[in-house]
């Protein structure tokens, strides 16, 4: 790294005097929030699987590249039908993960290095091995309806039974699977694996909150929330349930889609129940606040009603995907389209926003929108105001790996799913090991975090610096009126500004485009660049007069600095 740059990152972190603004921001609303695949971070005892301990011994890193908080995606105990989202055993750790010790060992060094750490919980459904599903097939009392079971429709002519409903699962097939022993079909809206709880039934509700307190008695600081747009499904009051339209769902045919099954209303009286709670309990035990990130691929005016409906408040992150979508055509103007998506309406009505780019179920960014493309999305991504959500090895660039498939079939997520890579030695650093679950990148001898360490202006170090920025006036002053701006300037090139007013400003100006961009009279500051990317021809210190003509080089991304 050069020194300038060494300089000017030690400068940021002394930049927070004067920013009066962040005394009335909670620790979630502007988070640079780390999203671990526990499988996949870091194995400690060779067995070629991520873990606990492995998680523990990485947590510096952490706070040498400034994320404050990390969201772990399942440890539960679980025959893995679904990679930890088919629970066997809420409050039990999956023993190739570790044990309940090794948990505690790793929120306790997560709270002394003042990093947040917040679970994955998975509220929707359990695995079908899971005691309490065992205990209702068996209609054992106060586990009866514990699940979603219906006799289903009888022929009135043959006497032929069939499903309740045309209802399809998320992963294809029919959502509902008949149990000889019951004598009933169950719901299902994932894997046959993975059965829906009953949220119409209290004593259900009442297990969530025992299973939460269990956790936050052990002191996390909070739930990302699983699946919560399918909790609660319409039913007729005669019990019976409704047919979607034929064809509706993904490719017609003769199953419909989520018309019943998605969105409920009752969901989202759920979500409000479980703030509730986590309120409570806050108030009843002190410290800060303990958040809840709410999961679902919904359109913005549920999401919207998952935050607050002006009476009852709920979670308070949906998270973002628009930028998931973003692929190879992707420009600055779709760029700003899908940012004003969710400011028009989730910032106008609550002032939270988050921007996640990448995820365990998506294919990771520089495969759908190029290597090239990486620094300005992260330049981006953390220049708009609220939330940056990181997944593991996003910080370095990390594509997926195509030939990462497990399973037959194959698990057609696995390519976004490779172990991190850490440095140049076997297994990339992750393991030690003779082999590991998913192969690892053979890109990972010039791609880890090792050697982006050592390069000025590695797609690490411009994360460092991103998150650095997120420490100073102009950037914790988001909720202040001129506090932030973005738009696209052209077609290829997106403008983020952030501002405080009378103090400082600092200008991300990013081109997407393979060809050079010029504009004219931006502003009269003259600006110094502080944080660059491979792309740019300048030079850490260099000045630019924002009056005149100003060029940007293909895939250049920078960030301006100005103050009084």
């Amino acid at each position: 790294m050069s020194s300038c740059l060494l300089r000017f990152l030690a400068a940021l972190l002394l930049c927070v005097v004067g920013a009066t603004a962040t005394d009335t921001v909670d620790w979630w609303e502007s988070a640079t929030l780390y999203h671990i695949y526990p499988r996949s971070f870091m194995d400690s005892n060779g067995d070629g699987i991520g873990d606990l301990n492995g998680i523990t011994s990485r947590l510096a890193f952490f706070k040498k590249i400034g994320v404050t908080a990390t969201w772990i995606s399942p440890i539960y105990d679980s025959p893995m039908a679904d990679m930890g989202y088919d629970v066997a055993n809420f409050t039990k750790i999956y023993p190739v993960f570790g044990t309940m010790e090794d948990f505690d060992a790793l929120l306790a060094k997560a709270h002394e290095l003042d990093l947040k750490l917040v679970l994955d919980f998975v509220p929707n459904h359990s695995s079908d091995e899971c005691e309490w599903f065992q205990k209702s097939i068996r209609r054992e009392d106060g586990y009866d309806d514990w699940y979603v079971w219906d006799d289903g429709k009888i022929d009135p002519e043959t006497g032929a039974r069939s499903p309740p409903s045309n209802w399809r699962a998320t992963f294809g097939g029919s959502a509902w699977t008949w149990v000889e022993e019951r004598q009933q079909y169950y719901l299902h809206q994932f894997l046959a694996k993975q059965p829906d709880f009953n949220f119409t039934n209290p004593a259900v509700r009442e297990r969530m909150f025992e299973v939460m307190k269990f956790w936050l008695d052990r002191g996390v600081d909070g739930f990302r929330m699983d699946a919560t747009n399918f909790l609660v499904e319409k039913r007729f009051e005669n019990g019976t349930y409704p047919d979607d339209p034929v064809g509706t769902g993904p490719g017609g045919g003769p199953m419909g889609g989520f018309s019943y099954t998605k969105d409920q209303w009752e969901s989202t009286e759920i979500i409000y129940e479980w703030r509730e709670f986590l309120d409570e309990y806050q108030r009843l035990n002190g410290g800060d606040t303990r958040a809840m990130i709410i999961e679902a691929y919904s359109n913005v005016t549920v999401l919207s009603n998952y935050i607050s409906n002006g009476t009852h408040v709920g979670g308070q992150l949906p998270m973002n995907f628009n930028f998931v979508s973003l692929n190879e055509n992707s420009d600055a103007e779709t760029i700003e389209t899908q940012a004003n998506e969710w400011m028009d309406v989730i910032w106008v009505k609550h002032k939270m926003a988050n921007w996640v780019a990448n995820n365990h179920d998506n294919s990771r960014s520089p495969t759908r929108m190029g290597e090239s493309k990486v620094d300005a999305m992260t330049m981006i991504i953390h220049a708009l105001p609220g939330t940056s959500v990181t997944y593991y090895g996003e910080e370095i660039g990390m594509p997926d790996y195509a030939a990462a498939c497990s399973g037959n079939p194959c698990n057609f997520r696995d390519p976004e799913r490779t172990p991190m890579q850490w440095n140049g030695s076997i297994n990339a650093g992750f393991s030690t090991g003779n082999s590991t679950w998913l192969p690892v990148n053979p890109n990972y001898p010039f791609l880890n975090v090792q050697v982006q360490r050592g390069v000025a202006r590695s797609s690490l170090q411009i994360f460092k610096g991103m998150t650095a920025l997120k420490k100073t006036a102009a950037f914790k002053a988001f909720k202040e009126e001129g506090g932030f701006s973005y738009s696209a300037l052209s077609k290829q090139v997106f403008q983020v500004i952030r501002t405080a007013v009378g103090q400082e400003e600092y200008r991300v100006l990013a081109n997407l485009g393979n060809q050079i961009e010029y504009f004219d009279g931006l502003t009269n500051k003259t600006m110094e660049y502080v944080l660059l990317n491979s792309y740019s021809p300048h030079r850490y210190g260099d000045k630019l007069d924002l009056s005149g003509r100003i060029y940007l080089m293909p895939y250049e991304a920078v960030v301006l600095h100005w103050s009084e």
